[in-house]
């Protein structure tokens, strides 16, 4: 399951710094939101807490960039 949300990680990445129209840039946090929720369960699994806390705000910002964008 890492390795699934490592590649969307860049995935996402790469979307959002390469296309600047909107239903990409869409996609892009989208698929950025998924990766971090992925690495927030994964964090609750190894009981890490400070990176599942990282990573849940990484997905709250990425909910809000898709929200935004969504939007405009």
């Amino acid at each position: 399951m890492r390795w699934i949300f490592f590649v969307t990680a860049v995935v996402g990445c790469i979307i959002l710094t390469t296309f600047t129209e909107r239903p990409f840039q869409v996609i892009g946090w989208g698929i950025s939101t998924i990766s971090c929720l992925g690495w927030v369960v994964i964090a609750i699994q190894d009981k890490d807490t400070p990176r599942m806390l990282m990573e849940a705000m990484y997905a709250a910002l990425g909910a809000w960039g898709f929200i935004n964008w969504l939007s405009i």
